[in-house]
């Protein structure tokens, strides 16, 4: 049934506008149908099932009997719905593929196994979590940490939850992939009215959210490297000025090891231009990695 759902989605979207009489056209080949058409009613029970599974509200246009996807304005609530689409279309092709899985290589995400479900769970019902922590920086057993969970973040296949620990005070950051013994507790907790998740790391890179001002970055780029860029912009900040030679890419976010990262991973193709001390930043790392093969 996921499968229709993607399909009437998908097909609507990429039409912008469309009758049912086309769509049951396209419906009767599309190897889901098996050569049956759509029936009304059954239309009309997938509309309904899909606005309560997705948030996706599928309109009439009464002047053209067209059927289109009504615009949203929230658009972490789309950012969302599109991610579990995508996620869900690509699981339903995947299943039709076990005569050919020996040549598909996929990325694992193996902090989304034991512990996403649980701490979704916690952030639905705003109920603190106590996990044991154990950082790639510390070595021996975990620290306990009792949280409250704000937001869920996913970041180079790694998920992070973000909240206040409540022994220390502050806003953190963990990875699931680090947890261990996790339990929901039966304490509630108010998310701070003031508080707003996607404000909070709005001008960060990464999942490191809270270090140092919003600077203006410009970034000098070769023209193979922009093609990259533009395909998946770094930041939603961005923007580009583009010469014969060369494009010089803006940004306005925070300068995070995240991000210094992210930049060294470009190697020569990406030259910083501002501010001064991210320049030095990227210096150093050059440097100290420099240092490690003169030795």
């Amino acid at each position: 049934m996921l499968n229709t759902y993607i399909w009437l989605v998908d097909t609507i979207r990429s039409h912008g506008a469309i009758t049912r009489e086309e769509l049951n056209r396209l419906w009767v080949r599309s190897p889901l149908s098996n050569g049956s058409p759509m029936a009304r009613r059954t239309f009309y029970n997938y509309r309904n099932a899909i606005e309560e599974l997705f948030k996706i509200n599928i309109e009439c246009n009464s002047s053209t009997f067209q059927y289109y996807i009504e615009g949203n304005e929230d658009a972490q609530r789309n950012n969302v719905t599109d991610w579990m689409l995508n996620t869900a279309s690509i699981s339903n092709v995947l299943t039709t593929a076990s005569d050919i899985s020996h040549r598909i290589f996929l990325e694992d995400v193996p902090s989304a196994r034991e512990f996403l479900s649980p701490v979704m769970s916690s952030l639905r019902e705003n109920n603190v979590i106590t996990f044991l922590y154990s950082p790639y920086t510390r070595s021996g057993s975990g620290k306990k940490v009792v949280l409250e969970p704000y937001f869920l973040k996913i970041f180079r296949q790694r998920w992070y939850v973000t909240g206040r620990n409540t022994t220390e005070n502050k806003i953190k950051t963990y990875a699931l992939d680090r947890m261990s013994a996790l339990t929901i507790s039966t304490q509630k907790f108010n998310l701070p009215v003031d508080f707003n998740p996607e404000s909070y790391f709005r001008d960060a890179f990464g999942i490191v959210f809270s270090q140092g001002e919003v600077r203006k970055v410009a970034l000098k780029v070769d023209k193979q490297q922009a093609k990259y860029l533009r395909a998946l912009p770094l930041h939603h900040s961005q923007s580009e000025m583009m010469d014969d030679d060369y494009s010089i890419f803006h940004y306005s976010l925070r300068l995070t090891p995240d991000f210094v990262q992210e930049l060294m991973s470009f190697g020569s193709s990406v030259t910083v231009l501002a501010p001064p001390e991210l320049r030095a930043m990227m210096i150093t790392r050059l440097s100290d990695t420099l240092k490690n093969y003169e030795q």
